[in-house]
């Protein structure tokens, strides 16, 4: 997700827009998007402040949060495929989530070693 506009810039923008300085002078002077410098004009038309919106970046929600449950699970279950497991855990979860849990705990299912031999030689 890319980082908002420091609050600097943004009391700079606004400034030039109070000063009189056309909005296609404004974008084009500090690099920023027509639409961004309409957004903070109206976010402080209606609030009062222009800073950054803060909260809503939370991420997704982790589904598995007890890795020593899930731990014991997956060696209870180890033989099955990563949509059984996602069948038999005890949330809804998808087969991408328990892929991402899986590596989490450095479970792996390599069938042989990594040091192969080349045969060809």
């Amino acid at each position: 997700m890319p980082k908002a506009y420091s609050r600097d810039l943004r009391e700079k923008a606004i400034a030039a827009i109070d000063r009189g300085v056309p909005k296609h002078e404004v974008i084009t002077m500090f690099n920023i998007s027509r639409d961004s410098l309409d957004r903070w004009l109206k976010r402080r038309a209606d609030t009062g402040d222009f800073e950054a919106i803060q909260g809503y970046q939370r991420g997704h929600s982790h589904r598995i949060v007890d890795w020593e449950r899930f731990r014991a699970f997956v060696k209870q279950h180890g033989d099955k495929t990563q949509e059984e497991l996602a069948e038999l855990w005890h949330d809804s979860v998808s087969s991408r989530t328990i892929s991402r849990a899986l590596a989490r705990i450095g479970f792996t299912r390599k069938k042989r070693p990594t040091a192969i031999v080349n045969a060809m030689k």
